[in-house]
């Protein structure tokens, strides 16, 4: 029989979404926290986090992105807004994400990883400005995932936002 969206076609251990939609819901839960490090701690060694400039934009390497950043550059990043006197940070803002539909589109099980997409918004408000400062993002996750020991880890990420060519203030903040 022929699969489809209503009669997948059979499923293998690894293609079930429950771990796999917990451990980006983790993901999540730890940038919302402010919880950065872990966070980093769940990339590969070589892994990257990726947000295009643009919709339809195929490379971080050929044009300017929002971020395209490498552990190292991620752990730049992570000591600025750890700082104490990052002003754009002060206060730092609250963010909530809520992250839904997730669907695996590519699954290799020899290595064994797959690639993960959903759907995302992202509520960010910092009390104590003026009228306090509320921004919304939404758009589409994409997520390499590798199997290393028994967990999950991110080789890759990616974060097309809705609103790409948009108008930003500071971003600092990972979406």
């Amino acid at each position: 029989m022929a699969s489809s969206a209503l009669n997948p076609a059979p499923l293998s251990a690894f293609d079930h979404l429950g771990p796999i939609e917990a451990f980006i819901l983790h993901e999540a839960h730890l940038l919302d926290e402010r919880r950065f490090t872990e966070w980093s701690e769940l990339f590969t060694e070589d892994g990257y986090y990726w947000a295009p400039a643009r919709a339809g934009q195929t490379s971080p390497l050929d044009e300017v992105s929002l971020f395209y950043d490498n552990r190292t550059a991620m752990a730049t990043r992570l000591r600025r807004l750890g700082h104490p006197s990052i002003h754009s940070q002060i206060p730092p803002p609250t963010s909530v994400r809520l992250v839904s539909n997730l669907v695996i589109e590519t699954h290799d099980h020899e290595m064994p990883a797959c690639t993960v997409r959903s759907k995302f918004m992202m509520f960010e408000y910092r009390a104590g400005v003026p009228d306090g400062e509320q921004r919304i993002f939404g758009g589409t996750y994409r997520h390499r995932l590798v199997v290393v020991g028994s967990d999950y880890r991110i080789a890759w990420k990616q974060a097309v936002l809705a609103n790409a060519d948009g108008r930003f203030g500071a971003l600092f903040t990972y979406f």
